[in-house]
């Protein structure tokens, strides 16, 4: 038997570090880019391991136990973390989300939630401080991330059905303790809570009746995710999509379901409320219908990297600017100047052209920095 081969770019090498101007324009809590998107979202990557090896994100054939994570000397340090967030903040930034890999998996990460919560935006509101977790972690740790000042949580669960979700996680763990999980951040105030469902042809997509059947009604908000083709190491293929109309389709035939309006812009999802008045979902199309028009996020790699684009090929070395004694005058000066140049717009532009785009320029892992 043949010996499957996915070909993966190590992104981590790619990256230059960022220019800064020799006019240093100070932050006016409003920054746009080159098609007048304003930065308002941080997505801020504090780990690049995961216990879990989802079959679309970072699948055994790659992340083996030979695979080489980052040394934790290349992590940026919880200081250097806030640090990059308050110039974000300075630059219109509200919300700051951090992902993985598994953030939970960051050693005394409640320290760092404890220090990012506290940051204030230019007028003095909040910051909207959230997590992305598997919530393997989830039910030992809510109480302490409530305590530390964490708002709410966003948990990946791709089916309800306990082989299927094994199969799914590939490490053997069990549906139970995800959904203990969600209960226990529910019941300590971690909410709203939403569940992200990755849907994949052939392979969960008959659980997408019973996921809405079982959120229905509840305080959770559960949103449907079109498998999209982030990096290389998932073999991502076009007829494994299920797309977000199919999945509304499919849930309106048993559930009616009304169109709602978004919270604001930018939001990724297209909100749908069940007619009975008992709940919303959320479907995200990032393959069949294309949101880059209203992007309003940065990514913040594990080691310092920022992407401004999920779909980019090349970071911009911030770590370089912290460790080479660059002050927040001069690493404002050059977030400011790679956002206003900024034009991504890859899922826009995915067409016949994608194959070749692809092959070009691989993309970075959905793992290294985010979802």
């Amino acid at each position: 038997m043949s010996e499957k081969f996915i070909p993966v770019a190590d992104h981590r090498s790619l990256s230059r570090e960022p220019v800064v101007p020799a006019v240093l324009e100070a932050p006016t809590g409003r920054l746009e880019d080159a098609l007048a998107r304003p930065l308002q979202d941080l997505r801020i990557s504090v780990t690049d391991r995961c216990n879990f090896r989802c079959v679309y994100c970072m699948p055994k054939e790659v992340f083996d136990k030979d695979y080489r994570f980052l040394p934790h000397g290349d992590l940026l340090s919880f200081e250097e973390i806030t640090r990059i967030a308050k110039i974000f903040i300075a630059h219109g930034v509200h919300k700051i989300r951090l992902t993985g890999g598994e953030p939970l998996l960051r050693k005394n990460i409640e320290k760092l939630i404890e220090m990012l919560a506290v940051l204030r935006t230019p007028d003095g509101k909040d910051i909207d401080l959230t997590l992305t977790t598997n919530a393997s972690l989830l039910a030992r740790k809510a109480q302490a991330l409530k305590d530390a000042g964490l708002r709410r949580v966003t948990v990946s669960l791709d089916s309800l059905d306990d082989a299927t979700f094994r199969r799914m996680n590939d490490v053997d763990f069990p549906v139970a303790d995800v959904l203990h999980g969600i209960d226990v951040a529910h019941r300590v105030g971690l909410g709203p809570i939403k569940v992200n469902m990755v849907v994949k042809r052939g392979m969960n997509d008959q659980e997408i009746v019973p996921m809405a059947r079982h959120f229905k009604g509840t305080p959770f908000i559960l949103r449907f995710i079109e498998y999209m083709d982030v990096g290389s190491s998932n073999g991502w293929r076009m007829d494994e999509v299920v797309p977000s109309a199919e999945v509304v389709r499919r849930i309106g035939a048993e559930m009616p379901l009304e169109p709602f309006e978004r919270n604001y812009r930018g939001e990724t999802a297209e909100r749908w409320r069940y007619a009975d008045g008992s709940g919303e979902i959320g479907v995200i199309s990032s393959v069949t219908h294309a949101f880059c028009g209203d992007c309003t996020r940065a990514r913040l790699s594990t080691e310092g990297k920022l992407y401004t684009c999920l779909f980019a090929t090349r970071g911009h070395d911030l770590r370089a600017l912290l460790r080479n004694g660059r002050n927040d005058a001069e690493i404002a000066a050059a977030v400011s100047h790679l956002w206003q140049a900024r034009m991504d717009r890859y899922s826009e532009l995915r067409s016949a052209q994608t194959a070749a785009m692809r092959e070009a320029a691989p993309k970075v892992e959905m793992s290294y920095i985010g979802g």
